[in-house]
């Protein structure tokens, strides 16, 4: 794997009206700072394999930039990076929607995943029924350098892996419904 900044034009997604696939996997991170980008490189590697069936995005994007691109689908797995302090690096963490405390960001312009899924739900947006957030904790997601750390690479593939086996139940579960 190719643990290198992409250096590609940015993501053009599809207007919520207008997107054929009903799960996203939506990556968060920056592949310029170092572990940061995990999530990031774990897209690259399932888009080749499942791109044709689930919309892969790829964003630096945070706060509520994020319900545009949630916007729309039945089901999404977000991929991040995470440094809880509480874990191994190397551990691939899961969580629900649940699992976030509601906590209210001192600006809009801070706002994380918690306010922005705590919004979609109060503002009756068309949001993923279906969440799933996976994050690798890492080791260093501060400095600016392209590439992860040993520690990180040595468990990307397991996160890849992990990230593979709930899309796979994400893809199975919206084609049901």
């Amino acid at each position: 794997m190719d643990f290198t900044a992409a250096h590609t034009a940015p993501y053009a997604h599809p207007a919520p009206e207008a997107r054929a696939k009903r799960v996203v996997v939506l990556a968060l991170g920056n592949d310029i700072l170092c572990d940061d980008g995990v999530g990031l490189f774990a897209a690259r590697a399932l888009r080749e394999r499942y791109g044709d069936r689930a919309e892969i995005i790829e964003t630096g994007e945070a706060g509520l930039a994020l319900l545009e691109l949630l916007e729309g689908y039945d089901a999404a797995l977000i991929l991040d990076a995470t440094v809880t302090g509480k874990h191994p690096v190397g551990t691939v963490l899961e969580f629900a929607p649940e699992d976030f405390a509601v906590v209210r960001a001192p600006s809009p312009h801070y706002a994380g995943l918690p306010e922005v899924l705590d919004l979609a739900r109060r503002m009756h947006l068309d949001f993923p029924r279906q969440i799933v957030i996976l994050a690798l904790e890492v080791e260093d997601p501060f400095t600016v350098r392209e590439g992860l750390t040993p520690a990180t690479a040595a468990a990307f593939p397991r996160f890849v892996a992990e990230a593979e086996r709930r899309l796979q139940e994400l893809l199975t579960s919206a084609k049901e419904a």
